[in-house]
């Protein structure tokens, strides 16, 4: 195909989002909402201006779905730069083909649609059909971990110039003084299949003649069903008094929890990056995790090359268990991960570098010649 035109005019350097129309609700609080939230509060600093365009029905499967975006796309003049929040745009190929040629369209992809727990083999080849024709149509694609950027390479088929990685960024937090060091335990994530919650409770039961809380903070409207079975769980093993789900926190809220806990918990089963263990690290908080996708990426390591928490396989729910109960019976290993912990933390960075890795990734786009129409 052949390319004509230039880039806009330098002072141009504007960036048009497109967002969930849940981006800023309070009672879905995601990593998807607070990373494209934060994109949108630092990029300026970067250079870009962010003009934000929310979709109302950023959920839906109805045949009109893609008529909101589409709207949006239409009404952008010629060569405008566009990054799409990927819950909209992989789902939605036929909002973006028809403008893919008029303006320069990129995809931020939080997490492959079809890596959601729990889909039905049909809905998700469906999904993943959808997702490569959009990634295949758009300029670039942005994501945010390496483990990410090879999986959408090698998984689409896109070329590995196309893929850009600006991983999530965190903020600088003061050290939570926890408990007693042991048994104030913590998962911060929506209450739904991917998130793994019930196994999480399943490998605490055997676990009841030890002493610790858990709380399960994260919205719980996302998927009642599953829910409605972890409460019944949670009853049947006589926990009740000792696993709460709080419902989503925000704020001074959940800076209360983090700062009452001593492990980070997540048991997950697809997890592209994991901005939570960031944010526990951030407060040298250890953590046990599900080793998926980019949760080692996530995790990382202290300057001395040791991991800060316990990493284990994540269809192992036996080793789930013996991981729990070596951080509640073994104090020589809680020293060793708080340790490592309080050194990652001083290596992690800010959301100025997400926003600089993505202003490097628009600014290329904003001199890439624009297709002819």
């Amino acid at each position: 195909m052949t390319r004509s035109g230039g880039p806009p005019p330098a002072a141009e350097r504007t960036v048009h989002f497109v967002l969930p129309g849940d981006v800023d609700d309070p009672a879905a609080p995601s990593g998807g909402n607070t990373y494209d939230n934060r994109v949108c509060r630092e990029l300026p600093a970067a250079g870009w201006q962010v003009r934000r365009h929310t979709v109302r029905k950023s959920r839906s499967r109805a045949a009109d779905a893609d008529a909101e975006p589409a709207r949006i796309l239409r009404e952008l003049p010629d060569g405008a730069v566009v990054l799409l929040d990927g819950i909209l745009a992989c789902g939605a190929p036929g909002a973006l083909l028809p403008e893919a040629d008029r303006l320069t369209l990129a995809v931020l992809v939080h997490l492959p649609l079809a890596d959601e727990t729990g889909l039905a083999p049909g809905r998700a080849a469906e999904l993943d059909a959808l997702e490569r024709r959009t990634l295949h149509a758009v300029r670039a694609v942005i994501v945010t971990s390496e483990w990410a950027a090879r999986r959408l390479v090698a998984h689409h088929g896109l070329d590995p110039a196309r893929v850009h990685v600006a991983a999530p960024g965190v903020d600088a937090a003061p050290r939570a003084p926890g408990s007693d060091g042991a048994t104030r335990l913590l998962c911060v994530a929506s209450v739904t299949p991917r998130k793994g919650q019930r196994r999480l409770v399943r490998a605490l039961a055997p676990l009841a003649d030890r002493p610790w809380t858990c709380d399960l903070v994260g919205g719980l409207d996302r998927d009642p069903g599953y829910v409605a079975q972890l409460r019944r769980e949670i009853a049947r093993f006589g926990l009740a008094e000792r696993i709460r789900l709080t419902g989503p926190r925000t704020g001074a809220e959940l800076d209360a929890r983090y700062a009452a806990a001593d492990l980070l918990v997540l048991a997950s089963y697809a997890e592209t990056y994991g901005m939570v263990v960031t944010e526990a690290l951030a407060r040298g908080i250890p953590v046990l995790a599900t080793a998926v996708d980019g949760v080692p990426e996530a995790v990382g390591r202290a300057a001395d090359g040791s991991v800060p928490g316990l990493l284990v396989p994540s269809q192992d729910q036996a080793a789930l268990t013996a991981a729990l109960q070596r951080w509640l019976t073994d104090p020589e290993l809680r020293r060793g991960l708080q340790a490592s912990a309080r050194g990652r933390r001083a290596m992690l960075e800010g959301w100025e570098m997400t926003s600089r890795n993505l202003a490097r990734v628009l600014e290329r786009l904003r001199h890439e010649p624009r297709r002819a129409a």
